[in-house]
């Protein structure tokens, strides 16, 4: 179950995240175009922030859940499997607190902008733009709860999942060319 779950979620954020990434290389080339026609887009640089700032926090939530980000798997793998154990749990509370806050912070902040919005485009809200803040962390959240029971087999068995989750990226690039 959770399995298929987390297949989904990456599926969605992977979906989200490629979306993202076309439609901000899409600005940046029509802004370019007009600028070098004579006519510059006086949106561009707002949008093209924004989607970058998206672009970031669904990017981030796809990391968390293939275990992306950076860490010291070698320290990690060095410590006593007690030690391990207790070092895993106070690292996942320490992270999943850590965007609880950071949701609870960008929700708080959306209240604070109340009718705003974007300067070049004032029929987008600030609060629209800015809503990533609490989806993303939110998103992240879920990305990291989900590849805790992964991640925790591992930890406990010793595997270095970095070195893994290195070589599965190389394997998948292999079977897709």
């Amino acid at each position: 179950m959770i399995s298929a779950l987390n297949r989904l979620f990456e599926w969605l954020l992977e979906i989200v995240s490629i979306i993202l990434l076309i439609s901000l290389a899409l600005v940046v080339v029509v802004a370019v175009i007009f600028r070098f026609s004579g006519s510059s887009l006086v949106w561009y640089d707002e949008v093209a922030s924004v989607q970058l700032a998206w672009l970031t926090y669904y990017g981030a939530a796809l990391a968390a859940l293939k275990r992306g980000h950076l860490g010291f798997a070698g320290l990690f793998l060095a410590l006593p499997p007690k030690v391990r154990s207790t070092a895993f749990f106070l690292a996942e509370g320490f992270v999943i607190g850590f965007f609880v806050l950071i949701g609870w912070a960008g929700w708080y902040l959306l209240g604070v902008f109340g009718e705003e919005s974007l300067i070049s485009l004032p029929w987008v809200p600030l609060s629209f733009t800015q809503s990533v803040i609490p989806v993303g962390s939110a998103l992240f959240i879920v990305a990291e709860v989900l590849s805790i029971p992964d991640a925790w087999r591992k930890a406990m068995a010793g595997t270095d999942f970095e070195k893994e989750a290195i070589e599965d990226a190389i394997e998948e690039a292999r079977q897709s060319s």
